[in-house]
This record gives structure tokens, C-alpha cells and sequence, in this order.
């Protein structure tokens, strides 16, 4: 079988020490997988997504970003043990336990989620630099495009990773945002405890896209590929399969950054519903028809400070996001072809790899110069990425169940539980979506 894995390209690095002990000391060691998937969760799509949100429904949603915390935490917990003790990608292991037919369809479906999804990002960061500096967003937009793409190829995965986490600062925006407006807290307390629920199909499209952007098949692609990059990177740690004496700290460190990872996304989301619904909602403007007019429809309303917040937080997020997106397509789509598969290989030795990474961003790129709504495209992908997270979700979690797969680490107890808990809410969500848009 071809390599897939960064254990393909590990070698020892001058001056690198074997095993865990080789990491980097201080802040960036603290952000590994876990984290930077989570920041990626809340790129320019996510903010429009929750602006929509925010602005349509005010404080009526925020009980979701609560809610689907253990959730999304369970999906991307699992989905890293895959990972890290196969020493193999999601598609990888899924490729060995089901047919191709059942593969491909999730493949697809997400190699043309996440290139919409690049798309809307890549505009939404042209629009939010142009409010911010003269010139025409088309050339920023792709400026942005071509910057993800040199970088993601030609900067190997363990220096690209470091610029990666810096990145996940840009986060703060959101959080400091909300504090630069008039919040009515008392209100927040009660709409997102005891929150206004209501049965319109309004509400529940809403739902699954929230649930959608939150619990997204993209990032269980990404944090699972990651973990084995990780393995590339530190010479001497292995797949805890072969290497079951490195399970007690990694499984360790797996848990700790993963919940912190996913409460970082969920707790700016929260803040980014909160913004918009103190600002936009209460001053009637309930309907967005982009990421950038969310900066600006702040302006006027939250002032000049929370307006640049916005937009730079928008650009930060994006640079963070795009490689993301472009990545774990291609890990989807080169373990399933059996390709070789890593950010750590060179460009020569594994072209069709990095085709997919320049292919998907580019294409990208290309679908703002065309008349696509980008709010619509966005909502839209959110609530396809929540559709077809149900499959995704009972896939993932019958390989991390199954010993022939991860032999004395397959899931069981509560995460399984959990894991299972969460494919069911998922599907519960889509299935709501599909009642109320018949009656």
C-alpha cells in the first residue's frame, strides 16, 4: 500500500529531540490540533453564519453554541483517536472498512462544500481588507488565494504549522468586539437559558446550519490528518497502536487540547451572535447579505473601533481557515485514492496531493468573478456540511469502535456514547429541517 502519512517524510530534525520531549517550550506548544481546528471553525462562513443568525433571530440562538459544545467535542475527540492510533487519516481508515460507494458520495460532497466554502471565505476577506485599506477586494481576494496556496505548498508542514497558530490570536477580535457595545446582559442570561424556541422552518434551516458550521465533516478530516502530521514531526512518537506505552500522555493531551480547541470556536461564535444580535437585530436590520457588510453594518451602530475589530478579525481568521479547508479536502480525496498524502512532503513527491490543495483554492478563488450570492452559497454549505455529517459521524464512529481498526484503544463507554449521542442529535436536526419545509 502507498504511504499516506507524514511518517513517510519523518526524519530527524538538527537539534531535535526523540519523542514528546523534542516539542517547543511555551505558548505555541500549548496549541496543537485541537486548537487550530477549532479556530478554524470560525472563518469568515462561520461568522456569516452567525451573523445571519445573530441578526435574524437576536439572542434566540445563542443556547446552540452551549449546546453543541460536548457534542462537537465528542465528534473531533474521536475522530483525533483515529488518527493518532492508526498513524492514518480519516479517509484512509474509512477506506479499509467500507466500499467505495459509500465513500466517494462524502468525498465529493465535501471536496465541493469546502471549495464553496474557500470561496466565500477568500471574498469575504477581500471585502473586509477593502474597508479597511484603498484599492479594488477582487485583487485582494486574489492575493489571498495565491498567498494560501504558495504557502500551503511550498512551506513544509512543521514551519507552516507555527504561522498557523499565531493565526488562532486573531480569535480575540470577536470576544473584545462584544465589549466595545451596550450588551443587555440580564437579556442574554435569560434568552440563552430559557430561550424563545419556536417549530418555523426559518428556525430549524437555521438550526442545521449552525449545527453544520459547528459540528463540520472538514474538520474531523483536518484534526484526525493533523495528529498523524504530528507523528512526521516529533521523531519518535508513533501510532499508539504500535507504540501503546505513548497512550497514557498523548490520549492526555488529545483530551485537554481538544476541549479547550472547540471551547475557544464555540465561545467566539457565542460572542459573534451576541454582537450582532445587540447591534444588527435590536436596530432592525435582520437579514445579511454578506460577511464584510456585517463590519460595516457595525459601524454605524457599535462605532469605528468595533467595526476595524471585525473586519481585521475576518482577514485573521481567513488566513487561518482557507489552508484548512483546502487541506482536509485533500486528505479526503488523496487517502482515498491511496495518494500520498501530507503537508510535510515535498510538492515533487506528492503532486496530485497538493493539485487538490491548489485546485480547490483557485476554483475558489475564481467563484467570486461569478453572480453567486456569498451569504446563500455559505448558509447553504453550512446545511449541506450538517446533512451529510450524519453519515460521516456513523462511519467514523464504527471504525473507532472496531479492534481490527484501533485494537486495544477503540472507543467505549461515554465518549462512544457521546459519539453516538451526537450522529443522533445531528440527524434529529436534519430531519426537523426536512418536516417544517414540507408543512
Amino acid at each position: 500500500m502507498p504511504p499516506t502519512s507524514a511518517q513517510a517524510e519523518s526524519t530527524k530534525r538538527p537539534g531535535q529531540a526523540s519523542g514528546s520531549s523534542g516539542r517547543n517550550k511555551g505558548l505555541a506548544a500549548l496549541v496543537g490540533p485541537g486548537l487550530l481546528t477549532g479556530a478554524s471553525d470560525d472563518d469568515p462562513s462561520g461568522i456569516g453564519t452567525y451573523s445571519q443568525v445573530g441578526a435574524q433571530f437576536g439572542f434566540g440562538m445563542l443556547w446552540t453554541m452551549l449546546f453543541s459544545y460536548p457534542l462537537m467535542a465528542a465528534a473531533q475527540l474521536v475522530c483525533a483517536r483515529i488518527g493518532r492510533v492508526t498513524g492514518k487519516g480519516l479517509a484512509g481508515n474509512l477506506r479499509e472498512h467500507f466500499p467505495p460507494w459509500a465513500l466517494w458520495p462524502l468525498v465529493l460532497l465535501l471536496l465541493v462544500a469546502n471549495t464553496v466554502n474557500i470561496g466565500a471565505d477568500l471574498g469575504a476577506m477581500g471585502e473586509a481588507i477593502h474597508l479597511l485599506l484603498p484599492g479594488h477586494p477582487a485583487w485582494y481576494t486574489v492575493g489571498f488565494g495565491v498567498l494560501s496556496v504558495v504557502l500551503e505548498v511550498m512551506v513544509p508542514y512543521h514551519r507552516y504549522v507555527k504561522l498557523l497558530k499565531w493565526l488562532t490570536i486573531a480569535l480575540l477580535a470577536y470576544v473584545a468586539t462584544a465589549f466595545v457595545v451596550d450588551v443587555p446582559w440580564g437579556r442574554v442570561a435569560h434568552d440563552t437559558f430559557l430561550p424563545p424556541l419556536s417549530f418555523s422552518g426559518e428556525y430549524a434551516t437555521a438550526i442545521v446550519a449552525i449545527f453544520g458550521t459547528t459540528i463540520s465533516p472538514y474538520m474531523f478530516f483536518w484534526q484526525a490528518s493533523q495528529e498523524v502530521e504530528e507523528l512526521g514531526a516529533c521523531t519518535g512518537e508513533r501510532a499508539l497502536r504500535d507504540a501503546p506505552q505513548q497512550a497514557s500522555e498523548q490520549l492526555h493531551r488529545i483530551g485537554i487540547d481538544t476541549w479547550v480547541g472547540m471551547g475557544a470556536s464555540n465561545l467566539v461564535g457565542f460572542f459573534i451572535v451576541l454582537t450582532t444580535a445587540t447591534t444588527l437585530h435590536a436596530h432592525g436590520v435582520h437579514d445579511i447579505q454578506s460577511a464584510a457588510q456585517t463590519a460595516q453594518a457595525l459601524k454605524p451602530v457599535a462605532g469605528e473601533f468595533a467595526f476595524a475589530l471585525f473586519a481585521m478579525g475576518m482577514v485573521g481568521t481567513g488566513l487561518l481557515a482557507v489552508p484548512v479547508l483546502a487541506g482536509s479536502a485533500a486528505y479526503a480525496v488523496g487517502e482515498t485514492m491511496q495518494w500520498k498524502s501530507s503537508l510535510e512532503s515535498r510538492p515533487g513527491r506528492a503532486r496530485r496531493f497538493y493539485a487538490v490543495i491548489a485546485v480547490a483554492t483557485l476554483a475558489g478563488t475564481a467563484m467570486n468573478f461569478v453572480h453567486v450570492n456569498p451569504i446563500k452559497a455559505l448558509f447553504w454549505t453550512a446545511v449541506i456540511n450538517g446533512v451529510i455529517a450524519v453519515p460521516m459521524l456513523a462511519a467514523v464512529m464504527l471504525v473507532a469502535a472496531r479492534q481490527k481498526a484501533m485494537g486495544r484503544f477503540a472507543i467505549s463507554g461515554g465518549l462512544r456514547a457521546m459519539g453516538w449521542l451526537t450522529t443522533a442529535v445531528m440527524a434529529a436536526c436534519v430531519a426537523g429541517m426536512a418536516f417544517t419545509a414540507r408543512t
